[in-house]
């Protein structure tokens, strides 16, 4: 398959969580808080063939599943991806985690998704313990059995705020479980890595693919070529790796118009895999 375009919803709204999951673990869903509608038909006036959403969007669509379909077909879109997350540390909790992970494998699979992205591993206020790596790791491979029992692709997005920011922290999680890797461009970087060099090291992992720019300091997510990463290499470690599939552009807010982000992203990423050969 020739590398296809993509561009996450979160963009539209920003990101927050379910505010009943804070007395209600099984209910805290992911959600963009913005039009799911808008998003979608923006994402398709600038050119993308698909899009990524969060559980908690996709499961405002539960009770009134054509709508959503209607939406996707009338805009030309793919839903490719569906994001969730979890603590995935706290025995106590796991089960009611992994029930709502079950529930965004379902929906994703409802939506004909074929991939479920996930990011978490809590640190503790007492400090990271070396056994939380084991349960993160076991917590994943959990989340990999029920993505494929689904037919999905489970992978891994290493992220600020949990236990897998840096390389090493990368490297102590990724050998202990089998899910795949996201590699995040922005926050391997912002974790003190290189992303093309990281997805050199684990070349095999690579499952799905997420693209944002940065600016370190201060600490900034931006369209892409309104940074400081090196994507021409980016995109060359990623042919490297044999990953030949969809590439997700994911930006988490924008002080604009989401559209115009992105429709600047969208021109960059054209630009350069005309470059590339991509």
């Amino acid at each position: 398959m020739a590398m296809r375009l993509g561009y996450h919803s979160i963009t539209w709204g920003g990101v927050v969580g379910h505010a009943q999951g804070v007395t209600s673990v099984k209910d805290l869903f992911y959600r963009a808080n913005g039009s799911m509608e808008q998003a979608v038909r923006d994402i398709a006036a600038a050119g993308y063939q698909g899009t990524e959403m969060f559980d908690g969007n996709v499961a405002d669509y539960a009770d009134r599943p054509d709508e959503l379909r209607e939406l996707l077909a009338g805009a030309g879109l793919e839903l490719v991806s569906v994001y969730t997350g979890a603590n995935f540390i706290y025995a106590d909790i796991l089960p009611d985690e992994l029930y709502r992970v079950r529930r965004a494998a379902e929906l994703a699979a409802t939506f004909g998704a074929r991939r479920l992205v996930v990011g978490g591993g809590a640190r503790r206020a007492s400090g990271t313990e070396d056994a939380d790596y084991d349960r993160l790791a076991a917590g994943l491979d959990r989340v990999t059995e029920i993505a494929e029992s689904h037919g999905l692709s489970a992978s891994y997005h290493p992220h600020l705020t949990t236990i897998v920011e840096s390389p090493g922290e990368l490297e102590r999680l990724l050998h202990r479980t089998a899910i795949g890797f996201c590699p995040d461009t922005a926050h391997l970087a912002a974790g003190g890595g290189d992303p093309a060099a990281l997805i050199r090291r684990y070349p095999d992992r690579v499952r799905h693919v997420h693209l944002k720019d940065l600016r370190l300091d201060p600490l900034r997510f931006l369209p892409l070529g309104q940074g400081t990463l090196d994507f021409a290499d980016i995109i060359r470690a990623v042919k490297e790796s044999g990953y030949d599939s969809w590439l997700l552009v994911e930006l988490d807010s924008y002080d604009g118009d989401p559209r115009e982000a992105a429709e600047t992203s969208k021109a960059y990423l054209d630009k350069l895999l005309r470059e590339t050969g991509g």
